[in-house]
């Protein structure tokens, strides 16, 4: 399955990759709910400025987050990004997360019944979880250096 994103199975946790969608949930739904939630997040003031520092072509940009919700909840496949590395950058913290969850949850109540926007919700969360250990964004909602631990012996090391 080269190419194919692999996600966590909401139901084990384990990465696997997932074949079967879930039944009444399509690709216009998930293009309607990044469309809304997009909308939303331009106008918002909190992570508005961040979303429209960066995004030069909003069209452009819910069609790549219409393929990667679709991969994600569809298991569509289509996706082809690294999310760590497009938010890797960005002045971000946790303050930025929350806000962004909040309004995913609200758009997700909104468009959705309410198995698939609690699906949808939980996917969002462990996504959310996932990139701020990822870019090692402290609980002060600071990002702070990662220590690699392991084998410190490496030539000029101090240590060696």
């Amino acid at each position: 399955m080269a190419g194919r994103m692999r996600f966590p199975h909401p139901d084990t946790g384990t990465a696997s990759a997932m074949s079967s969608p879930p039944s009444g949930l399509d690709m216009p739904d998930i293009a309607r709910l990044v469309d809304r939630f997009y909308e939303r997040v331009r106008a918002d003031p909190e992570i508005g400025p961040v979303f429209n520092a960066v995004v030069h072509d909003w069209d452009a940009h819910k069609r790549l987050l219409t393929s990667f919700w679709s991969s994600i909840a569809l298991r569509a496949g289509t996706y082809r990004g690294n999310p760590m590395a497009a938010h890797r950058p960005l002045p971000i913290n946790t303050r930025h997360f929350t806000r962004w969850l909040a309004l995913w949850r609200e758009i997700c109540a909104q468009e959705l019944d309410a198995e698939h926007a609690a699906q949808l919700i939980g996917y969002a969360e462990r996504i959310g979880r996932s990139l701020i250990y990822g870019l090692g964004i402290g609980n002060d909602g600071r990002r702070t250096a990662l220590r690699i631990v392991g084998n410190n012996h490496f030539q000029g090391d101090p240590g060696t």
